[in-house]
């Protein structure tokens, strides 16, 4: 079978609407102003974003597209404080770090810096030095504001809230994908090595990815394209053609039933429109917790980068993260070496086992989005909520793989989000499959629309 490259006039949707540059980008600053998109920002630009939009090349592959960045990552001349106060005094950076340098070069326009869990150490979004953005994809639903995911959850809510076009942001157990799945919107997560994650503040060195939020699987694929300096080869495969893996352990345990509703309607429809599901038992997945018995990575290499900060610092943090990285001070060197060749010989054990197929399919996570006011009232809530949105997408950041969630929820229902996944440097399969698999629940969502 043939693959070429997507070229790249066929990837982005929003340069071949019928307004300009500067008028799009104007949009996108009065969404980012609204009441959709409080707290998502603790630092706006617009004016520097209008000049970057000037100043874009006419054929530049984002020419003026507002995109919004994690308080995580380097900009010159501006101060990268990971949401924390512990860092709110830091000098700031002296030069772009990579993923934003080459996004400037892609001729976008950065419309500010986003909010995020401290430290991006939370799957749930919650900050209490900024403030939490509330989910934007709910608001029609419920009143009731309800949590927007993280870490990237501001990235996330600038995104929904039309805001921004993409989002940078990054990805260690679900940071990108969790936001995505509770908000109706596409993360892609690529094989971490792909991407440069230099001049962004670690939280785990052996699983952060840098990595982006967007509204559709083809801009995604722009945009890794742009992060990762590589062309996507597409093979363009239609659904019939490719053959997944429906994991039966771990990752469909007690879902809510609206997403164990939308998850099976989805797999349904891929089926009737040919797909090959076969359902397969993960025994490693099951092997999970004895694997980090000792302690988790995230624990061991954030406590790393954190001690002398949480030193000196450590009133100025949000008491659950620094939580969770003090739990790395109690990791010996041999348990976290243990780990590290625990881990290379799951992961051998896990591709051994996923091998045959193009791609797994898994609900991202197995709850929708709860709401936020539980949730910071009590540690117990939110740390077994945690524990929920990080179950299913952690373990590909484990794999060291990569992972495509796109929104699998009928219009009305609650946002779900379907987890596209596979081993490390799959990638380009990946999104190849969630390009077939977005056509494919486009047209069961249209032909239900019809019938109904």
């Amino acid at each position: 079978m043939s693959i070429s490259p997507a070229p790249r006039e066929d990837l982005c949707a929003a340069r071949a609407a019928p307004i300009s540059a500067a008028q799009r980008l104007e949009l996108g600053i009065a969404a980012a102003s609204s009441e959709a998109c409080r707290n998502a920002f603790v630092a706006t630009r617009f004016d520097q974003a209008r000049a970057e939009c000037a100043a874009a090349a006419p054929d530049s592959p984002l020419r003026g597209l507002a995109v919004s960045i994690k308080d995580l990552f380097d900009i010159a001349d501006e101060t990268t404080a990971a949401a924390s106060r512990a860092l709110a005094d830091a000098p700031p950076a002296a030069a772009d770090c990579p993923a934003v340098a080459r996004l400037r070069a892609a001729g976008a326009a950065f419309i500010g810096r986003t909010n995020m869990t401290e430290f991006a150490f939370s799957g749930v979004g919650i900050n209490p030095h900024h403030g939490t953005p509330a989910n934007v994809a709910t608001r029609a639903l419920d009143a009731t504001p309800r949590i927007p995911g993280g870490s990237t959850s501001g990235g996330a809510v600038s995104v929904a809230a039309g805001a921004a076009w993409a989002a940078l942001g990054s990805d260690t157990g679900g940071s990108i994908r969790i936001p995505a799945a509770l908000q109706g919107l596409v993360g892609f997560k690529n094989t971490a090595r792909l991407t440069p994650a230099e001049g962004a503040i670690p939280l785990s060195t052996s699983l952060d990815t840098v990595c982006a939020i967007t509204l559709s699987v083809r801009d995604a694929v722009l945009l890794h394209e742009i992060l990762a300096q590589r062309r996507v080869a597409l093979a363009r495969r239609p659904i019939a053609a490719l053959r997944f893996a429906l994991p039966t352990t771990v990752m469909l345990d007690a879902l809510e039933p609206a997403v164990a509703t939308a998850f099976e309607r989805a797999v349904r429809a891929l089926r009737d429109a040919g797909a090959q599901i076969v359902e397969r038992a993960l025994p490693s997945l099951a092997d999970i917790p004895a694997l980090n018995a000792r302690g988790t990575l995230a624990a061991a290499e954030s406590w790393a980068w954190h001690r002398a900060l949480l030193a000196r610092r450590g009133a100025d943090y949000d008491p659950r993260v620094a939580q969770r990285i003090r739990a790395g001070e109690t990791m010996s060197a041999a348990d976290y070496i243990d780990l590290l060749h625990a881990r290379r010989d799951w992961i051998a054990r896990t591709e051994a086992a996923i091998a045959d197929v193009d791609a797994l399919l898994s609900p991202t996570v197995p709850i929708v989005a709860p709401p936020i006011a539980p949730l910071v009232a009590s540690d117990e809530a939110f740390f077994a909520t945690n524990a929920r949105l990080l179950r299913n997408p952690s373990v590909v950041n484990l794999l060291d793989g990569c992972a495509v969630s796109l929104p699998c929820h009928a219009p009305g229902e609650w946002p779900v989000g379907l987890m596209v996944w596979h081993g490390a440097l799959h990638d380009d399969t990946v999104l190849d499959a969630a390009l077939a698999i977005e056509r494919a629940l486009a047209i069961e969502r249209a032909l239900a629309h019809v019938v109904h």
